[in-house]
């Protein structure tokens, strides 16, 4: 009789004692659930989730309980999935996807700056010229900063830096950050952990095969060489790691790769070389100091380090832009140690000597100066002369600079001689 659906809820609450969500569960009922049948189900239910309400309150006042649930749980998860092993397991190497792999394997620069940036460059931003050309710009470098070290290799190589004070870091190519020619690059602080007052000296890059089978040649600033396996630096720590003890006064200034029978030639600022049979320097570990590779006049300093054979030529490069390649016939094989025979004939003109490499003539060749410029040309347009000359000039230099290394990476054909070529093959 009740006139609204509200007036008759609260009726059922105040007739029967019911809670609003009672009273409205029933009047959400239809009318065959209010028979006995009905009833006796509702009823059912109830004394249902008392018993579950009991078993559970007992469960968690006694832990034995539990524990026999779960090994009742388990043992039917046992029952239900104990069949054969469907997947296979792999015996040996376990192929993964790794960052490396993403990542496209190209030739690439490597520059590092005296105030210590470094940068990746794509070794096409550079196109041969000429010898006595200009050159390009290669990166950006303040008033009191020049370019130092350049290394040609590949972004999927290992690149090892050395630094003054005898250690050894690793990095992955693609590790380095990648800039354009005018960048001044990334303070490599921030990719390596240096100690206080130590520099990056020399860079090297190595690949998997080289890793495997060559050996690390070292050469300091007063003469000292080492021979060490380059196993001794499959594991280097992210703080580097010691490549050899070096006495008071001296830096490293050289790293080579060898197969441990090459022979070796050293150069001078002054402008002597010496060439010895790598044998004659003992394989050693790398707390070595080693041994003296060259005799040095007072005032002179090692410039450079290379394996040398035969069939290739010296190529040295003076600091005013004057260079000449020899051929290797003319530095003869003696004992290491000596004072070494005459490799240029250095005058106020020419300067002395910045770097001195081999080579097999058909390389290109990257010169650098402090004021940051690069130079790329082919050795072939460098002039092949005796010991004592002075050479010809490569490049032509701004006033007060002076060339500070060098590098040699893959040649590669100028437009011109495309053009040229795609003439002939048209005729």
């Amino acid at each position: 009789a009740s006139p609204l659906r509200d007036v008759y809820k609260r009726q059922l609450m105040s007739r029967f004692d019911l809670s609003e969500r009672q009273s409205q569960a029933i009047l959400d009922m239809r009318l065959r659930r209010l028979t006995g049948l009905e009833r006796d189900k509702i009823q059912n239910e109830y004394n249902d989730l008392l018993a579950l309400i009991a078993d559970l309150a007992d469960i968690l006042v006694k832990p034995e309980r539990v524990v026999a649930i779960i090994k009742d749980e388990m043992d039917e998860i046992k029952r239900k999935y104990a069949d054969p092993r469907r997947t296979e397991l792999m015996v040996g190497e376990v192929l993964s996807l790794e960052d490396e792999d993403l990542i496209e394997e190209e030739n690439v620069l490597i520059t590092l700056s005296n105030k210590g940036y470094i940068k990746r460059l794509d070794q096409d931003e550079f196109r041969a010229q000429k010898r006595g050309g200009r050159g390009v710009q290669g990166t950006g470098v303040n008033d009191d900063d020049f370019v130092k070290d350049l290394v040609s290799t590949s972004t999927h190589d290992v690149v090892l830096f050395f630094t003054n004070q005898g250690r050894v870091y690793r990095l992955k190519g693609y590790e380095i950050p990648e800039y354009g020619r005018t960048a001044k690059g990334l303070p490599v602080v921030n990719l390596l952990k240096l100690t206080e007052g130590e520099t990056i000296q020399t860079i090297i890059g190595l690949n998997q095969k080289e890793i495997n089978e060559k050996s690390l040649f070292f050469t300091t600033r007063q003469g000292v060489v080492k021979r060490t396996s380059i196993s001794e630096f499959a594991n280097i720590r992210q703080n580097g790691l010691r490549a050899l003890n070096l006495k008071e006064g001296d830096e490293l200034i050289n790293v080579l790769l060898t197969t441990g029978h090459d022979d070796i030639i050293i150069g001078t600022q002054f402008g002597y070389s010496v060439r010895f049979r790598e044998e004659v320097v003992r394989n050693m570990g790398r707390g070595a100091t080693g041994v003296k590779g060259i005799t040095l006049r007072d005032g002179d300093q090692v410039i450079g380090a290379s394996v040398i054979t035969d069939d290739q030529e010296v190529l040295v490069i003076t600091e005013k832009g004057y260079g000449k390649r020899t051929l290797a016939s003319e530095y003869p094989t003696k004992g290491r140690g000596g004072k070494g025979i005459k490799t240029a004939n250095i005058t106020s003109k020419n300067g002395p000597l910045a770097g001195l490499v081999t080579v097999n003539g058909h390389e290109d060749i990257m010169i650098m100066t402090d004021t940051g410029v690069i130079i790329r040309t082919g050795i072939s347009n460098i002039s092949q002369t005796g010991r004592s000359t002075i050479g010809v000039k490569v490049m032509r230099l701004d006033e007060n600079a002076k060339i500070v290394t060098l590098a040699l990476i893959e040649t590669e054909e100028n437009d011109e001689e495309e053009k040229e070529k795609e003439v002939n093959e048209e005729s």
